[in-house]
C-alpha cells in the first residue's frame, strides 16, 4: 500500500499534497505528525503514476485522488536546472539527518544524479527524469519521497 499526504481540512481545494510514500514503513518515518495531514491509501499503480511524474495530483475529495496527465519536455538546459532543484532539499536533508532510516537512500540518489551524464540524452526528452532513471532499471525517486 503506499500514500498521498495532504494538508488536512483542504478538501477539494487545489495545491494541497505535501509528500508520498510508497510503503508503510516509509510513511512511518518522513518526520510528520500524521494527525496533522490527510493521508490517503492508494494503489501502487497510482502512487507510480505520481512517482514518474506521468499524472499530476490536482486535489483529493473525500478519499479520492483527482489527477491531470503531466506531459514534459526537456532540453539540456532544463533538465540541468530541474536536477539542480532537486538536489538543494535532499543536501539539507542529508546535511540534517545523517542518522536517518532513508538516509543512505537518499546519498545515493544524490550522487545518482551528480553524476548523470545529460550529454548522454537525447533531446528534447518526452520523459521525465524520474521516468528516465526507471527506465534504465536505476532508482528513482520523487521529490514529494524525500523525508
Amino acid at each position: 500500500m503506499s500514500f498521498f499526504i495532504f494538508q488536512k481540512n483542504m478538501d477539494n481545494l487545489g495545491g494541497s499534497l505535501y509528500k508520498i510514500s510508497e510503503t508503510q514503513d516509509y510513511l512511518d518515518n518522513m518526520n510528520i505528525n500524521k494527525s496533522n495531514y490527510k493521508i490517503i491509501e492508494v494503489s501502487q499503480q497510482d502512487f507510480n503514476f505520481v512517482k514518474l511524474n506521468q499524472k499530476n495530483i490536482e486535489k483529493y475529495v473525500g478519499e479520492n485522488v483527482i489527477y491531470t496527465d503531466e506531459i514534459f519536455v526537456f532540453y539540456k538546459i532544463s533538465l540541468q536546472n530541474y536536477i539542480n532543484n532537486l538536489k538543494n532539499p535532499i543536501n539539507q536533508f542529508l546535511k540534517n539527518n545523517k542518522n536517518h532510516y532513508l538516509f543512505n537512500i537518499w546519498n545515493d540518489y544524490y550522487n545518482q544524479l551528480n553524476n548523470l551524464n545529460l550529454d548522454s540524452i537525447t533531446y528534447p526528452s518526452n520523459k521525465s527524469l524520474e521516468q528516465y532513471f526507471s527506465d534504465l532499471g536505476q532508482p528513482s525517486f520523487n521529490i514529494l519521497q524525500l523525508p
